[in-house]
């Protein structure tokens, strides 16, 4: 498409820094937590994750827009996201197969930008103070601004996963499948669930808030508990779900908001970080084979190291090096593990997908 007019937009930051550049994607006002995710590509991804709902994602690649948008790397049904904040923006993209650029994909869901702005310079505050409130506007002052940025509100304590996740339950791979698995989707990506499928699994997956007894009507082999956004210490239903999981004595696999909520299963505490971990290159070791995992990751929440540790229920399995917090846990006498990273890894390598076969073996066993 031709690149079109340049509009003002501001972005004002919940502390009061206010940055002023061009307006992209759909005209208007749109506030959430702002974060930024270090991922050199996969832009559409992270848009359509919906672990993002409600945040405001910076991406630190300085070009964004370039590849367009392709329908087969939707994470889900469309964007999630509440806005971007990008370096230089490209309206025209050179992959032939393109669905359609990236300001078309904007403009039809509805999602505001702002670009022409130091992206380094808003990271490293947002390292600084931490992950906090932003609004994004092209069609109000900055006065005016500081008034609506009031409104939105803050990710923590907030329940999400009921919103984004699906409202009725549906099936995925072939009925015929030896292995059926029950998906609690918290807000669960489309990747996860093909590589469940691609590894001879029967899903069904289930809202959010669906009781255990209609979960176990599906005659599961196992259960997975997906990923989200919000915090965990607002989901005391999904909670309640895991522990009655857990005493089906049946295989559990958990992923990054499924990780938090299986360990509160187990009575281990969460908490909101200072700016989350959002990227493709995190590091992560295996503490079981000694070896490091270069993985994804999108959660601004964690498992308190300090419970797992004093827990005679749970065991740290793996450990994020960058931080020492925890990234993967066992629940000792029963078949139940989880990880905080994604190892479906969509965008990302794929060093952690051995899990899904760890998931399967612990099935037929």
């Amino acid at each position: 498409m031709d690149t079109p007019q340049k509009e003002d937009a501001y972005l004002l930051l919940e502390d009061g820094l206010l940055i002023k550049g061009q307006s992209i994607g759909s005209k208007g006002t749109s506030g959430g937590e702002i974060c930024f995710n270090t991922g050199m590509t996969g832009y559409q991804e992270i848009y359509t994750d919906p672990s993002y709902y409600g945040q405001i994602i910076v991406n630190t690649t300085a070009h964004i827009g370039n590849y367009g948008a392709l329908d087969a790397e939707q994470e889900s049904e469309g964007a999630k996201i509440s806005g971007i904040v990008v370096n230089e923006y490209s309206y025209l993209h050179s992959r032939k197969t393109a669905s359609e650029g990236l300001q078309d994909y904007l403009e039809r869901n509805n999602i505001v930008g702002i670009t022409g702005v130091d992206t380094r310079e808003i990271v490293r505050h947002i390292r600084d103070k931490g992950a906090m409130n932003a609004i994004i506007s092209s069609d109000l002052d900055p006065d005016k601004l500081k008034k609506k940025l009031k409104e939105v509100p803050s990710m923590a304590g907030l329940e999400l996963s009921s919103v984004v996740c699906t409202d009725k339950p549906y099936t995925e791979g072939s009925e015929d499948a030896s292995i059926r698995i029950a998906v609690l989707d918290l807000g669960i990506k489309k990747s996860i669930l093909s590589n469940l499928t691609e590894r001879g699994c029967y899903c069904k997956v289930f809202p959010a808030k669906t009781p255990f007894k209609e979960i176990m009507e599906f005659k599961p082999d196992g259960f997975f508990i997906s990923n989200g956004p919000g915090d965990p210490a607002a989901m005391d239903y999904a909670v309640e779900t895991a522990r009655q999981m857990l005493e089906s004595d049946l295989p559990i696999f958990g992923i990054c908001l499924g990780h938090q909520i299986l360990a509160r299963a187990c009575d281990i505490g969460t908490y909101k970080m200072h700016h989350g971990h959002r990227g493709l290159n995190h590091p992560i070791k295996n503490l079981e084979t000694g070896l490091c995992e270069v993985t994804s990751q999108n959660h601004g929440f964690v498992v308190d190291e300090k419970d797992v540790e004093k827990s005679d229920a749970v065991e740290c399995t793996h450990l994020h090096l960058n931080d020492n917090t925890v990234a993967g846990i066992r629940i000792k006498g029963k078949n139940a593990f989880s990880v905080q990273y994604h190892p479906e890894a969509s965008p990302g390598p794929h060093d952690s997908r051995y899990l899904f076969n760890n998931f399967i073996e612990n099935i037929k066993k």
